[in-house]
């Protein structure tokens, strides 16, 4: 069983200044990925940090969409925040969807000069789902967004 958020992530969030994030959200469960951005957003703007948004169809889309931004974008990205929320049905597609994203965000890692923050809610119902962004279980956006500013520190810290 899932802890009620992790308390401590949200502690010691580092002061960043000149960083800029991008939000790669999907379309599908926008009542609950709307609510991930706004804890996320909230974060950013308690430090005065930069960010956009892009949406994406689904979650499928995400690593395409940082991979493009980051190669062709005027203003790269010191950090990107990957929004979906996968609600398991009655076929093997959660799986699938839930495999490929994860698998994505994992080479973007591993390719980018920028963190890439997994808040993917992969679920196996809206219920879980609604305890994840405010509920019992924390709020996993405000969790990213600290996640993102700590990474970049972490990066800047290399320099």
């Amino acid at each position: 069983m899932a802890s009620t958020g992790n308390i401590a992530l949200l502690e010691g969030i580092p002061e960043i200044e000149d960083a800029f994030v991008v939000i790669v959200k999907t379309e599908w469960n926008p009542n609950i990925v709307d609510r991930l951005e706004e804890g996320a957003v909230r974060i950013l703007n308690g430090q005065k940090i930069a960010f956009k948004t892009i949406i994406v169809p689904g979650a499928f889309e995400i690593p395409y969409a940082i991979k493009s931004y980051q190669a062709n974008a005027t203003i790269k990205a010191d950090a990107f925040i990957a929004f979906g929320t996968v609600i398991r049905g009655d076929t093997p597609h959660f799986d699938y969807v839930c495999k490929a994203v994860t698998e994505g965000i994992v080479a973007l890692n591993l390719q980018l000069d920028a963190p890439v923050i997994f808040g993917i809610l992969t679920v196996d119902n809206e219920q879980q789902a609604i305890e994840r962004v405010g509920g019992i279980h924390g709020h996993k956006g405000e969790e990213a967004g600290v996640a993102a500013l700590k990474m970049i520190a972490l990066q800047k810290s290399f320099k």
